[in-house]
């Protein structure tokens, strides 16, 4: 005699749907970095370009069926209905969770499998050198900067990153040079109201701002003045330098 098969009650369905979310983010990844190595990033950044926008139509679409909402030219209306402050506060929470998820990566694979994190370490700079190309890509087409624009576009292209969102830094600007100083650092601010130690950001920050200037021109070359573990002044936690030829 069979069993009756049982509808699931109303939590184990909202573990469905986080689920149904956690694979696919999951999914798009390992297509991408399947595509990546089948192809090579820069066909893979291309390729995303394309499909990011028909992925997120689908699911807005489907999501909006579901829940019996409204979309204003393809924005669910609780989105559009926000005001221009309203949505820059969610930009911010935005950029805040993408640093956050970052972090909960990092400190669950220092924890449990590399307690001298030298393992650690050599994905995150890796993570950096894929994502700072793929951001810059993104900043560049969202923004519609030129290719090969030299230091302008460079410093906008900055102004428009996750981290500008969340890390306070200034500008200065010499003949065929662009110094860029992080005033305030999220990561080592949270790391110093924890009574930790500062974190030895230099390798990443290297492979993270060699590689998006690469992205916006190849003729950019980039010099780190400062980043802990090195000793910083009070007014900043780290400065890089480009220039260009």
């Amino acid at each position: 005699m069979s069993k009756t098969h049982q509808q699931p009650d109303k939590d184990a369905l909202i573990k469905m749907v986080f689920d149904s979310l956690h694979l696919t983010v999951l999914h798009y990844g390992l297509w991408f970095r399947e595509a990546e190595h089948q192809l090579g990033l820069e066909k893979a950044i291309a390729a995303d370009e394309r499909v990011w926008d028909k992925v997120l139509e689908t699911t807005l679409k489907r999501l909006a069926s579901a829940a019996g909402t409204q979309l204003h030219n393809g924005i669910p209306a609780a989105l559009n209905n926000l005001s221009e402050e309203e949505l820059a506060g969610l930009a911010d929470e935005m950029a805040k969770n993408w640093v956050a998820c970052d972090g909960i990566w990092f400190q669950d694979i220092e924890h449990n499998y590399d307690y001298e994190m030298f393992t650690t370490k050599r994905i995150n700079d890796s993570n950096w050198v894929r994502f700072s190309n793929i951001e810059a890509h993104l900043i560049m087409q969202r923004y519609q900067l030129p290719a090969n624009g030299g230091l302008p576009v460079l410093k906008e292209a900055l102004q428009h990153r996750q981290y500008a969102r969340i890390c306070k830094f200034e500008f200065e600007e010499k003949a065929n040079k662009l110094i860029v100083r992080i005033n305030e650092c999220r990561v080592q601010l949270a790391r110093r109201k924890r009574g930790l130690a500062e974190y030895n950001c230099k390798s990443s920050g290297v492979a993270e701002y060699s590689y998006f200037a690469l992205a916006i021109d190849p003729r950019i070359k980039m010099r780190c003045l400062s980043c802990p573990p090195e000793p910083h002044p009070k007014e900043f936690w780290c400065a890089w330098e480009f220039s260009i030829k």
